[in-house]
């Protein structure tokens, strides 16, 4: 990103966002969905992503969890086809309720390997948060923390191996080898 402020549809993006996700909490910490949401789009700006991707990155979610397709059509509204883009490309459902866990995840990472440097980006900061944010909790909780996830350890596991795989392939971020180094300190901690 060029040395632009962030600007006003940044900030209705937060809006709208934060009242998309106001009731929802983080698996893990319980924290405020909305932090992990500022996280992402901290990380997507940090790492050179423009407004659109850092807008994008606020929304991730908000199709997948929080209405589907209609909400999907409200992001094109308000944002363009752009972030569209990019927010139906970090989603691995638009469907309620959701397909199985497992079935998702083989789904989306088979689009990953085809997705554009825009939706690489942000999805490679979503999973390095929600990996700092595993890393942490499981070092409050130990393994009970695997509890929480739908995919238990060993899915958990083989969903960041072939996540790790992809970026390692299609990136050159420097968050690739954050979340290399964040999750091989989770792989140490729970003996793996």
């Amino acid at each position: 990103m060029d040395n632009k402020n962030l600007s006003g549809r940044f900030e209705r993006a937060f809006i709208i966002a934060n009242q998309l996700h106001f009731s929802q909490r983080r698996k893990a910490t319980n924290a405020p969905y909305i932090t992990h949401l500022l996280s992402v789009a901290s990380l997507v700006v940090e790492n050179g992503g423009d407004e659109d991707q850092a807008i994008a990155a606020l929304l991730h979610d908000a199709a997948e969890d929080q209405g589907g397709l209609e909400t999907l059509e409200l992001i094109k509204f308000h944002f363009g086809e752009k972030v569209a883009a990019i927010v139906a490309g970090c989603s691995d459902t638009f469907q309620t309720p959701k397909p199985p866990w497992k079935i998702r995840k083989v789904e989306y990472l088979a689009e990953l390997t085809q997705a554009d440097p825009a939706i690489l980006l942000v999805s490679l900061a979503d999973k390095l948060h929600n990996a700092r944010s595993l890393l942490q909790v499981y070092k409050r909780e130990g393994d009970k923390v695997w509890e929480k996830f739908n995919g238990g350890k060993e899915g958990m596991f083989w969903y960041y191996r072939s996540l790790i795989e992809i970026f390692q392939e299609k990136s050159d971020s420097q968050m690739v080898d954050e979340l290399k180094y964040v999750f091989s300190e989770i792989e140490l901690l729970a003996g793996e």
